[in-house]
């Protein structure tokens, strides 16, 4: 059974008086533990694609069924539970809360979401801590670290409730080369270990040579579908 499966996929903004199709009628499908990422120019529907795939935009039309979920007919509530117990995401800005420190940044959809008890939230905070190398960082906050430190913490964060998908907006944009790898590699080792299925919206050639399915978006249809195997970086 396919993880993400879409049919005939739109949807539409209004503008004014205009009305802009962002995804205009596309299908796919994402099987379970997959590393996919969708590629194309700005304005090709990336990262609608994505916010609808994390139930935080509903389609148009067509038919859009996440882990077997028919993201159209879920409520704001109801979007909001299935998003919190099944999907992560990682943005490229990070999205960190200044108030926190990385240790409570990681820690906190498992006290807003999954109300997790205290023991099993420290284990599993600390192992990603140690995952991501910033164990030494816990009690800083988002503004004492670099920009490479962030993203690792957002990744933590997001993969802290053990979801089924991970959808990742642009994840190493801001990133420098070693970074950026360092990033790919944790999100890999993770997919690995958790069955974790990653989603990417990216312009990087990086996170694009390590997908094993590369979905090519051009104003809003979907151009091209390529399976490239999965690739390895020393």
């Amino acid at each position: 059974m396919a993880l993400v499966q879409a049919l005939g996929l739109r949807k539409t903004y209004r503008v004014g008086d205009v009305e802009v199709e962002a995804i205009r009628g596309i299908d796919f499908s994402i099987a379970p533990e997959s590393f996919v990422s969708f590629v194309g120019p700005s304005g090709s529907g990336k990262s609608t694609l994505l916010n609808m795939i994390g139930c935080l935009d509903r389609p148009s039309g067509g038919t859009l069924r996440v882990m077997d979920r028919d993201v159209a007919t879920m409520n704001r509530k109801e979007s909001a539970s299935f998003r919190g117990r099944n999907i992560g995401f990682i943005f490229q800005d990070f999205n960190l809360l200044p108030v926190l420190t990385v240790y409570e940044n990681i820690e906190y959809p498992l006290l807003m979401v999954q109300d997790t008890p205290a023991a099993e939230r420290k284990s599993r905070v600390m192992t990603l801590l140690a995952a991501v190398g910033m164990a030494e960082q816990r009690d800083k906050y988002p503004s004492q670290i670099s920009g490479g430190q962030k993203q690792r913490v957002a990744v933590a964060r997001a993969l802290v409730t053990n979801p089924k998908l991970v959808l990742a907006d642009e994840p190493t944009a801001n990133l420098d080369h070693q970074t950026a790898y360092l990033v790919i590699d944790l999100m890999k080792k993770m997919r690995s270990e958790f069955a974790t299925t990653f989603i990417f919206s990216t312009h990087d050639q990086k996170i694009v040579g390590e997908a094993e399915i590369i979905h090519t978006l051009e104003d809003g249809l979907l151009k091209s579908s390529a399976n490239q195997g999965e690739a390895s970086h020393a």
